[in-house]
């Protein structure tokens, strides 16, 4: 009787927070079979549209003079095969996350709530904001200069198309990730474990070691470590602005509950 009582007095919301480790470990394995579905179906639909994504990449140096080969029978192929995946992967993420922070939401408390959905949502967008930064500015610029290197000598630029898309991805994926800085930097603050006054004191040493993370994951050529180390030390600066901004408003909101 006292069990059944128990059972009553609980609030139906807080059923998931006393979920057994068995439940979790079910509800967390059906969030991973809906992801791993969603991913299956969106790669085969980005095979569908492989050879046009190949295409519009490929387009990009052309219009620098650049020429395509493929070294093995298969590369081509296998191409499509990388382009369809990783279409999958870009589509099936925003659900990855949905189901993430669905998980973990019975758990949190208001403001982490607030504040975990506000990093998934403002993570996505900075990710795509450096997808595209890299594809309108940083790429043709690059393309251009390393196609220009070539010019006067008796050396014809003939690339493999493996190269290339791998050139280009790694392009996107870097300067994704580098956007991320902002949002990282804000979880930092937030969660006290970095401080508005140390990334002002260790701007300099940040700078240097900026330079020097970009050597290690652009191509060997200082145009490129160059190009993406000064959006780098852009958005630290822009970090820096926004934690402080943040934290005023923080102290502020604190001030006035005291009072």
């Amino acid at each position: 009787m006292k069990k059944q009582k128990n059972k009553e007095k609980r609030p139906q919301g807080e059923d998931r927070q006393f979920m057994t480790l068995t439940g979790h470990l079910k509800e967390l394995r059906d969030r991973l079979v809906i992801c791993v579905i969603c991913l299956i179906v969106t790669s085969l639909a980005g095979l569908h549209f492989a050879p046009d994504l190949v295409e519009l990449l490929t387009d990009i140096g052309r219009t620098y003079g650049y020429s395509y080969v493929f070294l093995a029978p298969q590369e081509l192929l296998m191409q499509y095969f990388s382009i369809a995946l990783l279409t999958g992967v870009c589509l099936t993420v925003p659900m990855i996350l949905y189901h993430i922070w669905a998980f973990v939401h019975p758990g949190l408390k208001k403001n982490e709530d607030i504040l975990f959905l506000a990093a998934i949502i403002s993570g996505l967008l900075c990710f795509i904001i450096g997808i595209l930064f890299a594809y309108t500015i940083m790429l043709p610029f690059m393309l251009h200069f390393l196609i220009g290197i070539s010019v006067g000598s008796q050396i014809t630029a003939s690339i493999s198309v493996q190269n290339y898309i791998s050139f280009l991805l790694t392009i996107f994926m870097i300067f994704g990730i580098v956007f991320e800085l902002p949002v990282v930097s804000v979880l930092l603050t937030q969660m006290g474990l970095l401080k508005v006054e140390w990334m002002r004191k260790g701007r300099r040493v940040l700078i240097v070691v900026i330079f020097l993370v970009a050597a290690l994951i652009t191509p060997p050529d200082i145009v490129s470590q160059i190009m993406v180390a000064i959006p780098m030390v852009g958005l630290y600066e822009l970090s820096i602005i926004i934690c402080s901004v943040l934290m005023k408003f923080r102290k502020k909101k604190a001030d006035e509950e005291d009072s």
